[in-house]
């Protein structure tokens, strides 16, 4: 989602409900054919970003106990449970922004037909869909479905899911959806939404006054029209985007209207997850809490084999179950452990926990920052005005231009570095319309027609910036700030948007020093400024510290950490399973899809995986409108 937003402010500050909640507690399975939830004090070792609401700005993550944090953060009363093992939950979903939010719709029972009065424009796809009509889509074929579709996806069941809610978006038309949604209120799955803070994820975080990079209609969800719930506040046009603040709302208030309440738990935070083995399996547990048979469990430590070396039944969660350890903050300073156990577990955390870094000298210097509020927060302190050094802006993608519009509407000097030409076709600014996207082209138009040249850098001028060649002494002499450049009016046919304003294509930075300058490098020569403050603003991690090694052996590449761009989780393209861990699912930005419009598709794959493999067991059941918790 990072793609679709303007980033214009990320908080550091932990989101936490402001209405008190009631702790988890252990609570009676058979009476309400619900999950033991197992509370105990444990020693485990936790992620120490994880346990204070760490966000991406964190410089290191230090490990203590879970023994150490009970010290410091009392606990409430602990109740004893029974020793044998609990009953257990089919689905727990880590995360609850849009892709949570949308899976647990679509698991509490809410199925999408073709509507009887829709024509889909697509005539191929159309026919496709006539043929099961009196089918939900999550019952059919979806890689028959998805053949032949395109889109701005690379995950084919996303591209349909999008195709079937917004036909022909991408044409710029505003047809409706050809889906009917219909409750069976006889079948859903049970399942659990973990979450840091309320439904919606990081949207709750995010400066509530600038515009998403999407349009408004394409961040609703199934089922809620996005117009019908902003209160008229939409501009009625098509090209309308929406402000986080709008959003955040929309995804709050969705949930209520769904009746999904029951299944999303707020301020928790998942410590570990850990795959156990059934290594002596009989009957399986029944959804009312009575045991048919009995079963051991042993660690798997998320591989094949127990540790007397039996082997695992993977068999997209029949043979395995899942350890989900973590606490829930219920209070300002008390924090309740949990442990449940789960048949699949669905990896539904985004990506915008840790920021990207460029692993070069000084980065840990206090002077270089990730955040966009950062800089918002020196200019309206007055650290920061036209008199200052530059403030140094590393990166190519819509922060980066959030972070130089932040800064020239202050008249703060900007030098701006990224790696790609400035006709590289993945620039993110050659995919936006310029009459939807006007300021973002203005910062395009300034990164092509203000580069820093040699020639700039008069003999005369005493602040002029030094270059050197790779070869040469690092000692350069350092520039309070560099003369701007003259507009190329021939080839862009523009005039300066920002005088304070320099751009540096195809460079990177070699490293910063204590003393607030930077180093620079590009066109085969070394560049040296002195800067203010350093945003490096290149994309974000997941935080995936609760799996082992962080997940990195479930990435496309085992020997590289998830990334969503660069190494997305490795997945079966039609059922969003795990290709190396049956029964852990992941959708949205950690597959890859980082528009709210194509992260439904993952809600609409496990779905449909999920309900055809229960279907097979027969264990889709009426939940009878108990609650989870």
């Amino acid at each position: 989602m990072r793609n679709e937003r303007k980033t214009a402010q990320f908080t550091s500050r932990c989101c936490t409900s402001t209405r008190r909640r009631a702790p988890i507690r252990p609570i009676r399975a058979r009476a309400l054919r619900l999950p033991v939830l197992r509370v105990r004090r444990t020693v485990n070792t936790i992620d120490a970003a994880v346990i204070g609401g760490a966000t991406g700005s964190d410089r290191s993550a230090p490990r203590v106990t879970a023994l150490a944090l009970t010290a410091i953060m009392p606990l409430l009363e602990e109740t004893t449970v029974p020793q044998d093992h609990p009953p257990t939950l089919p689905v727990v979903i880590i995360g609850n922004g849009p892709s949570g939010i949308c899976l647990s719709y679509l698991l509490s029972g809410y199925k999408p037909y073709l509507d009887s009065g829709a024509v889909h424009p697509n005539p191929i796809l159309f026919q496709k869909l006539q043929e099961s009509k009196q089918l939900p889509i999550t019952e059919q074929d979806l890689e028959y479905l998805s053949e032949g579709l395109e889109g701005r996806s690379g995950n084919p069941v996303a591209v349909l899911f999008d195709t079937l809610l917004h036909p022909n978006a991408d044409f710029g038309y505003e047809f409706p959806p050809v889906l009917q949604w219909r409750r069976d209120k006889q079948q859903q799955i049970p399942h659990l939404v973990l979450g840091r803070a309320t439904p919606g994820g990081a949207w709750h975080a995010m400066e509530g006054s600038m515009l998403t990079i999407s349009l408004g209609i394409w961040m609703e969800l199934p089922g809620v029209n996005y117009r019908d719930l902003t209160n008229g506040k939409c501009r009625g046009v098509t090209n309308d985007r929406a402000t986080p603040e709008e959003i955040s709302s929309y995804y709050r208030n969705y949930v209520k209207l769904m009746g999904l309440q029951k299944n999303f738990i707020d301020n928790t935070y998942v410590t570990s997850v850990q795959k156990l083995c059934r290594v002596h399996k009989t009957d399986s547990v029944e959804n009312d809490g009575s045991k048919q048979g009995s079963e051991s469990v042993d660690n798997g430590e998320n591989g094949e084999f127990d540790g007397n070396g039996v082997e695992c039944e993977d068999s997209g969660g029949g043979g395995t179950l899942w350890e989900v350890r973590g606490y829930q903050r219920v209070q300002k300073d008390t924090h309740v452990p949990f442990c449940l156990f789960a048949e699949n577990v669905v990896l539904a955390t985004g990506a915008s926990d840790f920021p990207a870094r460029l692993g070069i000298e000084g980065e840990e210097l206090p002077f270089v920052l990730n955040s966009i509020s950062d800089l918002g927060l020196a200019v309206s302190q007055g650290k920061l005005d036209s008199n200052s050094d530059p403030v140094l802006i590393v990166g190519a993608g819509l922060s980066a231009a959030d972070a130089v519009l932040c800064a020239c509407s202050a008249n703060i000097p900007v030098l701006h570095v990224f790696r790609k030409h400035i006709d590289n076709p993945d620039l993110i600014f050659k995919q936006l319309p310029k009459t939807l996207y006007p300021e973002y082209h203005k910062v395009y138009n300034m990164m092509c027609s203000q580069p820093h040249t040699t020639s700039m850098a008069a003999p005369s001028a005493p602040n002029g910036p030094q270059t050197v060649s790779i070869a040469s002494s690092m000692c350069a002499k350092m520039c309070s700030r560099p003369p701007h450049a003259v507009s190329n009016m021939a080839t862009n046919g523009g005039s300066h948007l920002s005088p304070d304003y320099t751009s540096f294509p195809e460079h990177c930075v070699v490293s910063f020093q204590p003393d607030m300058k930077c180093v620079l490098q590009g066109n085969n020569s070394l560049k040296a400024f002195k800067i203010s403050m350093a945003l490096v603003l290149i994309g974000t991690n997941p935080n995936l510290c609760f799996l082992k090694g962080q997940g990195q052996y479930l990435g496309i590449n085992p020997t590289k950490p998830i990334s969503c761009k660069q190494n997305p989780i490795d997945i079966h393209p039609f059922s969003f399973e795990c290709a190396k861990e049956p029964g852990l699912f992941a959708m949205g930005p950690l597959v890859g899809d980082n528009f709210v419009r194509f992260l439904k598709g993952g809600a609409l794959g496990i779905a449909s995986c999920l309900i055809k493999r229960l279907k097979k067991k027969e264990k889709l059941i009426d939940s009878g409108g108990h609650t989870f918790i």
